[in-house]
């Protein structure tokens, strides 16, 4: 296992880890949610699950956010995150471990960001797994309660406390987050999800939830599975939850192995 930094389009730091399996049998690229990190369990979750099967992981914190790379939670934005996965994977193509057609999973703001890049590069992606993902910009915010968008507005923050980093006070630039979120719509050009999906979420989720989930599932028209955690939130934390989705992740990459044998 290697961790690196490397530099994105801003000339900013990302930190970076790599796994490399000698026998490798597939690369994944795995990516966190706002004010997440590499190291959140779900996260790594994600990561064994690929790892069992063989897989080289890369896993980065993007910049702004609570990782290891450079800038600061309120500059986050989904072109920030976009972004950066883009310069990831041009960064990993110069490598030697570097494969394609490769796989995709993220979480939330990183699952629209696999997604958008499996959309904009289809040819480069094996697979695809936007796990609690936002959907769109404009369903993100219908899913916000009034008064709380309200307040969002007026101050011109959204803030919050993390639970994965207890003490941390999360501060959203709200007024450019939300500009910027409503460029992004997956549903527009679904079609070229055309590899095979995988969405997870849990039944409690009131971030990205089932009703999300089931629209975006209902318009993919290729090879797709939607599996509903029971009694989780938008962020995996329960063992019996973590444990569910491993299992889950680790047969549909053996299903897809198996499709493109066929």
């Amino acid at each position: 296992m290697e961790k690196l930094f490397i530099k994105n389009r801003q000339g900013l730091d990302i930190s970076v880890v790599v796994d490399v399996t000698k026998e490798q049998k597939g690369l994944v690229f795995v990516m966190h949610g706002l004010g997440g990190f590499k190291e959140q369990l779900h996260i790594q979750t994600f990561a064994k699950a690929f790892k069992e099967e063989g897989f080289t992981t890369v896993l980065f914190d993007t910049t702004n956010t609570f990782g290891e790379s450079e800038g600061t939670y309120e500059n986050a934005t989904v072109t920030n995150y976009y972004f950066d996965l883009i310069d990831v994977i041009n960064w990993a193509k110069k490598q030697q471990w570097y494969e394609e057609p490769f796989w995709l999973i993220g979480h939330s703001l990183g699952g629209i960001s696999i997604a958008l890049y499996a959309e904009n590069f289809p040819e480069q992606v094996k697979a695809v797994a936007p796990i609690s993902t936002v959907v769109s910009g404009e369903l993100h915010h219908q899913n916000i309660p009034k008064e709380k968008l309200n307040e969002f507005e007026k101050t011109g923050w959204r803030t919050s406390p993390s639970q994965s980093k207890p003490g941390i006070i999360k501060k959203l630039n709200w007024l450019q987050f939300s500009e910027d979120i409503q460029k992004y719509d997956l549903l527009k050009e679904v079609n070229k999800l055309n590899m095979p999906v995988l969405l997870i979420v849990g039944d409690s989720d009131e971030s990205t939830p089932l009703e999300h989930q089931k629209i975006l599932f209902e318009k993919l028209l290729g090879d797709k599975e939607l599996h509903v955690i029971k009694g989780a939130h938008h962020t995996f934390r329960g063992e019996v939850h973590l444990v569910e989705i491993k299992a889950i992740i680790k047969k549909w990459i053996k299903k897809v192995q198996m499709l493109s044998q066929e």
